[in-house]
């Protein structure tokens, strides 16, 4: 049981952690499944672990999304943004053309690929926040491309916040931009498969409350702390993350 729970502590980790960070959770759990055989990585794990980082991401954006008469327009523009993502993520996964996309060598690439777009867009000049900026047209070019993320390696946070500093948002903005996008993705990542998770037996329900639980705390610390530390400094430190994730890769690929 012990080790069950290690394997579950470093799968909350990844997926708390990498999915809001600019980084490649897909790069990650490569690096790691080379390391170690996963006995529980399956796909109700999976799901498990988005239902955590939905749960964390609500609860920390909580006045934000509960404020309706404050904040309709922000979740109206929220759902607009997100219509891109939801469309070609079920084009792909209803034609199987996803598993295509799930090549190591291609994730090399876009790890480092995007990770050098990334720089380039936090060298924009600050001048727009969310309050007076965010229009019908700005959301749906970061949701256009948030499609990206729909391909291993590049990274939903890091595309997300890509495309709102070519937008010129300041970091702040851009992360929370993200976070929130992040909302209806998670959601339907975890939703189709919530009536199999409460139709486990005890046993395996007792290892997925944990996952859910784990992976809302990572996922929570990590928002939480991302936004400090973006108001202060740049984002230079996670292109040179990925730069170097992306060469570990390389060395394991080739």
């Amino acid at each position: 049981m012990f080790q069950n729970i290690i394997e579950i502590f470093i799968l909350s980790a990844i997926q708390g952690i990498s999915e809001f960070l600019p980084v490649s959770s897909s790069a990650h759990l490569i690096l790691v499944s080379d390391l170690y055989d996963f006995k529980y990585s399956s796909l109700l794990i999976d799901i498990s672990l988005h239902l955590g980082s939905l749960f964390a991401i609500i609860f920390y954006f909580k006045k934000e999304l509960f404020d309706l008469r404050n904040n309709l327009r922000l979740l109206n523009l929220l759902i607009i943004g997100s219509m891109p993502l939801v469309f070609f993520g079920y084009f792909l996964h209803s034609s199987e053309l996803i598993y295509l996309l799930r090549n190591p060598k291609l994730i090399v690439f876009t790890t480092l690929f995007f990770g050098l777009i990334l720089y380039l867009s936090d060298q924009r000049k600050i001048e727009k926040n969310i309050s007076s900026s965010l229009t019908i047209r700005s959301i749906l070019f970061i949701g256009f491309f948030q499609i990206l993320a729909l391909i291993p390696g590049v990274s939903r946070a890091g595309i997300t916040i890509t495309a709102a500093r070519f937008l010129k948002f300041n970091r702040v903005d851009s992360g929370k931009i993200s976070f929130l996008l992040s909302i209806p993705a998670l959601f339907g990542a975890s939703f189709l498969g919530l009536k199999d998770l409460i139709e486990q037996p005890l046993e395996i329900n007792y290892i997925l409350i944990i996952a859910i639980t784990l992976s809302f705390i990572f996922s929570y610390i990590t928002v939480r702390f991302f936004l400090i530390f973006i108001s202060k400094f740049s984002l230079n430190i996670f292109v040179i993350y990925r730069l170097i994730i992306g060469l570990l890769l390389l060395f394991i690929v080739y």
